[in-house]
């Protein structure tokens, strides 16, 4: 069904990096990989995960390194099943990107009520815990239904 699943948010910087690789570790054989929204006009390109995303990911036993940020792309959305978006308003921005898309667009915590995922960039450990907390609760939901 699904082999393919494209995780997003705006930066690339923290959650969908964490969704990308939590979700990897829950489903091996299927390709997960993430990507922005607005890494260009971040000026985010080829920039790591953000350093508290990398400290709080360890404590899920999530491995960030090597993770460098991408922006989304008409092509990158053409290769994908499936794609995990953090807030109801990404949908809308992906498909100014990529307007085919949205029929593969779904919110991440679709299956744990379907609430926005806050972003946590330059926000406290506390404020990545909750977020992060949100994206495991629903990459095992996800993995359950694919």
């Amino acid at each position: 069904m699904f082999e393919s699943i494209l995780v997003v948010c705006v930066g690339n910087i923290c959650r969908s990096p964490f969704g990308e690789r939590y979700l990897q570790q829950l489903l091996p054989n299927k390709h997960v990989s993430s990507a922005g929204l607005g890494v260009k006009t971040s000026r985010l390109e080829s920039k790591p995960a953000d350093a508290t995303a990398v400290k709080v990911a360890d404590s899920y036993h999530v491995d960030l390194s090597k993770h460098e940020a991408r922006q989304v792309t008409p092509e990158i959305c053409k290769e994908v099943d499936l794609i995990l978006v953090m807030e109801k308003k990404h949908i809308s921005k992906l498909c100014e990107i990529a307007p085919e898309a949205r029929g593969k667009a779904m919110l991440f915590s679709h299956w744990i009520g379907g609430k926005d995922i806050p972003d946590p960039y330059k926000k406290s450990e506390e404020f990545f815990n909750l977020s992060f907390s949100m994206i495991e609760r629903s990459s095992q939901e996800w993995a359950k239904k694919i």
